[in-house]
């Protein structure tokens, strides 16, 4: 036997157990998901820290559509957008990411600094709506 039909002859086989991989992946059950898809939800259910409230917040709100999250500092747009459409169970059009740096402060004779933070404002498609305080 040559060398040659030996290799090809294990291609043949990975490439058949990709593809039967691929039909489990799309069935959407927890049982058949993979670890890294599940550990991946998991990661995504702690990617937003909490809504940012402010006025400016809350203008926005209401004339956009636009909702501001405090988000972990180590998160992308992409992170937010899945994030969020998992936990309120929404569709997202439009996510902007905005480092916010921690101001320098003193306590009495001694200098301090706040923590640096990342917040996200979230445009909603039309229709769909964020309620913060709960269904009722």
């Amino acid at each position: 036997m040559n060398a040659k039909a030996a290799t090809t002859k294990p291609r043949a086989a990975k490439a058949a157990k990709g593809a039967a991989k691929g039909a489990a992946k799309g069935a959407g059950d927890t049982a058949t998901r993979s670890l890294a898809a599940r550990l991946g939800d998991e990661r995504l259910m702690s990617v937003l820290v909490g809504p940012h409230l402010s006025e400016k917040g809350s203008r926005i709100a209401e004339r956009l559509k636009q909702f501001v999250f405090k988000v972990r500092p180590d998160a992308d747009k992409s992170d937010v957008k899945r994030a969020v459409e998992l936990m309120f169970d929404v569709q997202v059009t439009a996510v902007q990411v905005v480092n916010c740096m921690g101001k320098a402060k003193r306590f009495g004779r001694s200098p301090g600094r706040r923590q640096d933070w990342k917040k996200a404002y979230v445009t909603l498609a039309e229709g769909q709506d964020i309620d913060f305080m709960g269904a009722e």
